[in-house]
């Protein structure tokens, strides 16, 4: 919702000013004209600390995306034109900044203005790969098709996103729990021990030596553990901001163990999906590559389409760079060798798309089952050695009693 001043008159002539809030201009004017105004003058107000809306992340949640895409395709098919479908669909979404986003959609719309042209004003909302769909769509007279399939794949790679995720948040919240409680027992419940046993004298096992030591530096150093995680979040900032280094830091990733096949999979997924998907809407090679390198969220696997790009330019095949690098299995470059000379190149992509999206679903359930286990008994050892070391001299301080 946007913020509009305006000049008008009242209809006793006299002059009003002042302020009104509107998805766009013409529900502006729509607003001030039912309150008896006849508007000469409205213009947006630029956003300040005061009036801007705060939004935290994505503006517009990727299920809520799918919905106006496949919602939008259905009343493009019913045969409901494209500026009221914009109209239909901004009065019934559920997302602010979508609503408001399509308000300023369908005043491009009536001013003349293609859909692709009118969406390249909101790219963070609309991304080049929906741009240039819906642009080919315009072309081909196929813009519900178009939609439909976009639709298709954004739930794909929201699935395989939130697989991946859901595998990794397990592991991730049971070792912020133990750090929390490790914490908690050095910090509070070893001190009051700590008095007794240096009381009691003699020599204590080293597995008490090194717990004791490490009470101390929590108690004395805590806040040196909260400068290093804002360091580390900081420094994770810069490495995925800076290209270099991002390649660096995802070719590490990918070579963890389990974790970094994966993400491996993941990353071939998305790329195969989303070529496919540019390729069957009849966007050039070359325009899809480069949307791609900015879709795979993986600087290893965009180095090498810029690679496989400049290959296409000179004449070359797409796949020569792509046989040559490790992240690449045969299966990819064999599937998409095939699609080249069957001119069956987007069926070859859809595929194995749908392969390594079946590999990440079977990964992640298998990696849960897995980790599961190992994560509670990596807990239980470190609460467990915790509380050895303040047993074992425990129990000698008592035979020595007794």
């Amino acid at each position: 919702m946007a913020q509009f001043s305006y000049v008008g008159r009242d209809k006793s002539g006299k002059k009003r000013t002042g302020s009104v809030l509107g998805l766009s201009k013409r529900e502006a004017v729509l607003k001030l004209k039912e309150k008896g105004i006849a508007v000469t003058e409205v213009q947006e107000m630029k956003q300040t600390l005061f009036n801007k809306e705060i939004s935290l992340g994505s503006p517009v949640k990727s299920q809520q995306f799918v919905i106006f895409l496949r919602q939008f395709a259905t009343l493009l098919r019913a045969g409901v034109s494209v500026v009221d479908s914009t109209s239909i669909m901004a009065a019934q979404t559920e997302s602010k900044a979508l609503q408001k986003v399509l308000a300023d959609v369908e005043e491009e719309l009536r001013q003349g203005n293609p859909l692709s042209n009118a969406m390249s004003r909101h790219r963070n909302v609309f991304p080049p790969m929906v741009i240039n769909m819906v642009s080919a769509g315009e072309a081909g007279g196929s813009l519900d098709d178009t939609l439909d399939q976009l639709a298709t794949y954004f739930e794909k790679q929201h699935y395989t996103k939130q697989k991946i995720i859901s595998a990794m948040m397990y592991p991730m919240i049971v070792g912020v729990v133990a750090v929390f409680v490790v914490i908690f027992l050095l910090a509070k419940v070893v001190p009051t021990f700590a008095a007794m046993l240096q009381e009691a004298g003699g020599e204590l096992p080293a597995i008490t030596r090194f717990v004791l030591g490490a009470s101390d530096f929590v108690q004395g150093f805590w806040w040196l553990l909260l400068i290093f995680l804002v360091l580390f979040y900081l420094a994770l900032l810069i490495i995925r901001k800076n290209k270099s280094s991002r390649y660096y830091f995802d070719y590490v990733i990918l070579k963890v163990p389990i974790f970094g096949k994966l993400l491996q999979k993941s990353a071939l997924a998305r790329m195969t999906r989303t070529l496919s998907s540019l390729f069957s809407s009849s966007v050039p090679i070359l325009q899809s590559l480069s949307i791609v390198e900015k879709v795979v969220e993986n600087e290893v696997v965009a180095k090498v389409i810029r690679e496989s790009r400049s290959s296409l330019e000179t004449g070359q095949r797409l796949t020569e760079p792509m046989k040559n690098h490790w992240i690449f299995p045969p299966l990819v470059t064999q599937m998409i060798s095939i699609g080249e000379e069957t001119g069956s190149l987007d069926e070859m992509l859809a595929k194995v798309a749908d392969f390594y999206e079946k590999e990440v679903e079977t990964g992640t359930d298998r990696l849960k089952a897995l980790i599961e286990p190992l994560m509670i008994v990596f807990l239980a050892s470190v609460v467990g050695t915790i509380v050895v070391s303040v047993m074992v001299p425990m129990f000698e301080i008592y035979k020595t009693i007794g």
